[in-house]
């Protein structure tokens, strides 16, 4: 089983690292499209709310979003390890 959805990136915040080493942690936060395009409709009719943020140290994984760009997030079953 899979579930697909589809988020737009509301805020990105940037602030220094607990750790002190001079690594900066950026938070990126996501909520489902509501309007738009077509398709932007028929995910917000199946998934009119939630939110997910992110927090990575990665500045290229970063770099991949943008403030008011969208992204597909897939959700599968998990396999117990």
């Amino acid at each position: 089983m899979s579930v697909k959805a589809k988020f737009v990136v509301q805020s990105i915040t940037r602030s220094r690292h607990w750790d002190g080493k001079g690594a900066e942690l950026q938070t990126i936060k996501l909520s489902p499209v509501t309007s738009g395009s077509d398709e932007n409709k028929s995910f917000f009719a199946a998934t009119p709310s939630g939110s997910i943020e992110l927090g990575t140290v990665n500045a290229d994984a970063a770099a991949d979003f943008e403030l008011g760009g969208a992204a597909y997030v897939t959700f599968e079953k998990a396999e117990e390890a």
